[in-house]
């Protein structure tokens, strides 16, 4: 039975959802085993140290990299039709959303897909922030926050195609891609030999990369056998968590598509994660100072990931592997908005000693 015939046996829209828990179970697994998180890389950065943190993170960006460029290279895949190259995009949104979501992560101690894994492990602090990013995240899309959004994404626009793509723009192409992917890849096993990995590590973090370049195989190979517009795209949370909010609290549901498994995908792959490393722990607030913290942190997020097109790993490294403009410019907010926030606010009470409105919590992921 040929992929069109089963795409036409049961439609787009529970195919690519049983794609997206696939995929999205298979990221979940691997990014609870590797501790993948963008925040804790930063922290290590800014703090100069360089270790196993930023190893896992660059494990999975140039695996993501590579595998998506790969698949360009050898024509498995075409990005030009994707939403973040072919589609108008504003680099005002993108790096202010970027500093917005930084300071966010570093508030909730985690971005929004570790926060949807922890969730998974028992951490109700990472629960009630998700809910909250995602609360505020359809009210960025559709709701109050729209016109913020669309006022400070006015700012500053670009036009959909090559201005959108930085392998055009400097004539690198994709073969440029894949080498760049590479030298990172090498650059990330590097930092994992000096950290003196374990299995998981390795695996994991290869692994959470890879599950981007999928979603993108995954999706590109249903449109390419599709009479119907399905959009090509891959893993990320901001869109998705809102998505599943609207589809709880609202009739008609938004339609059945990739998004529909990836969530509870990813819920799903950490749990049995969590119980095959033992990891599964009932955690919630120590006091009203540090509530107050996430709460604000989840909200910062929520606006930030819409403002940028997407969370630390829909901007960060979905958008990243394809080489979206607005999606780099988005990561180099992220990164500067979680060290300014570290070096203000935890750092700071650190060498005061002194309690803040919003507490300081220790910097483990």
């Amino acid at each position: 039975m040929s992929f069109a015939s089963v795409i036409e046996a049961y439609g787009e829209g529970p195919v690519l959802a049983s794609g997206g828990l696939v995929i999205g179970a298979l990221f979940g697994f691997f990014a609870q085993r590797s501790k993948f998180c963008l925040r804790a890389a930063t922290l290590e950065f800014w703090h100069r140290k360089f270790g196993e943190k930023i190893a896992v993170w660059l494990l999975t960006f140039s695996a993501a990299v590579v595998g998506v460029q790969l698949l360009i290279v050898t024509h498995h895949m075409d990005t030009t039709a994707a939403r973040q190259i072919s589609a108008t995009g504003s680099l005002s949104g993108a790096l202010i959303g970027g500093l917005l979501f930084g300071i966010g992560m570093i508030l909730t101690r985690g971005c929004a897909s570790r926060l949807l894994v922890l969730s998974a492990n028992g951490n109700l602090r990472a629960l009630l922030s998700g809910l909250i990013f995602a609360v505020t995240a359809q009210a960025a899309l559709a709701g109050s926050l729209a016109p913020w959004r669309e006022s400070i994404s006015g700012w500053w626009v670009v036009q959909g195609g090559h201005s959108r793509d930085l392998l055009a723009l400097s004539g690198a192409g994709p073969w440029g891609g894949l080498f760049f992917g590479l030298v990172w890849l090498l650059a990330a096993l590097f930092f994992s030999v000096r950290s003196g990995w374990g299995f998981w590590k390795w695996v994991g973090g290869i692994g959470t990369g890879l599950m981007v370049a999928a979603g993108w195989g995954f999706s590109y190979l249903v449109a390419s056998h599709s009479f119907e517009v399905v959009p090509v795209q891959s893993l990320t949370f901001s869109g998705p968590s809102a998505e599943w909010l609207m589809r709880v609290l609202a009739s008609p549901a938004p339609a059945m598509g990739f998004s529909f498994g990836l969530i509870p995908g990813v819920f799903l792959g950490s749990f049995v994660g969590a119980w095959v490393g033992r990891d599964f722990k009932l955690e919630g607030f120590s006091d009203g100072y540090s509530m107050r913290r996430y709460i604000f942190g989840a909200i910062f997020m929520g606006f930030g990931s819409m403002l940028a097109g997407g969370c630390a790993v829909g901007a960060g490294i979905t958008g990243g592997s394809i080489f979206a403009t607005t999606a780099w410019l988005s990561l180099v907010g992220m990164w500067l908005g979680a060290g300014l926030t570290d070096r203000i606010i935890d750092r700071q009470a650190q060498v005061t000693g002194s309690a803040t409105a919003i507490a300081p919590v220790r910097t483990a992921p």
